[in-house]
């Protein structure tokens, strides 16, 4: 939020007074505000970069939230949840998770939270062809080279059989550019830079990898 904006805020927040686009006269509001971010706001107050008094105005009842992956009782919740959700809204039947795929969702880091669980769920619902996901359903990037859930962004132990070198490369690369497109809602130029690529060099890549689904042709989220 600009300086410029955060003034705007405060005085509404204070005045409880707000003065419509278009309007000629101000309007007493009567309104609860609840403002989120994931940024350390105290930092900012610090850096000059968020006003001090805004944020002690906000600060009136803080609730922290923990990561997704700090909670994954949470997240086969959520995912049943999102699934019946999609459904509801394009009049089918939800699809279920076998143990398989809540044990693979359990073991990732998800680096894009709630959000990135919420399109994944929804891409699965649209690409599944049966009423149940497997492990065969996921994406690459959530398993590692055996086919198990992946735990991490990236598996260093070396399998006493060996593996194959260029699949996990390939593997750990496309999960890195997925994840980069999820945060980002599948904007190439703000994955790219996430990633410290030149546009054209992930465009290429995705191409080249059929990962085009994972956005839109103008750059936006395929789900949506």
């Amino acid at each position: 939020m600009s300086p410029h904006l955060q003034v705007k805020l405060l005085r509404v927040l204070q005045d409880k007074v707000v003065e419509p686009v278009g309007g000629t006269r101000p309007r007493t509001i009567n309104v609860r505000v609840i403002a989120a971010t994931n940024v350390n706001l105290l930092e900012k107050v610090r850096e000059g970069k968020f006003r001090e008094d805004l944020f002690y105005r906000l600060q009136v009842l803080p609730i922290d939230l923990p990561s997704l992956k700090d909670r994954p009782a949470d997240i086969s919740v959520l995912a049943h949840y999102f699934s019946k959700r999609f459904a509801e809204r394009n009049d089918r039947r939800p699809v279920v998770f076998s143990a398989e795929v809540l044990d693979a969702f359990q073991r990732y880091a998800w680096p894009g939270n709630v959000r990135e669980l919420e399109n994944l769920v929804e891409r699965l619902s649209i690409l599944v062809d049966s009423d149940a996901v497997y492990l065969s359903d996921l994406p690459s990037y959530l398993l590692d080279v055996s086919g198990t859930a992946a735990t991490g962004y990236l598996q260093a132990e070396l399998p006493e059989d060996g593996l194959d070198f260029n699949a996990v490369v390939e593997s750990f690369e496309n999960s890195l550019i997925l994840q980069a497109l999820t945060r980002t809602g599948g904007n190439k130029k703000a994955a790219a830079r996430l990633l410290n690529l030149n546009r054209t060099t992930l465009v290429e890549k995705i191409k080249k990898k059929g990962l085009e689904s994972a956005c839109g042709k103008d750059g936006t989220s395929a789900q949506h």
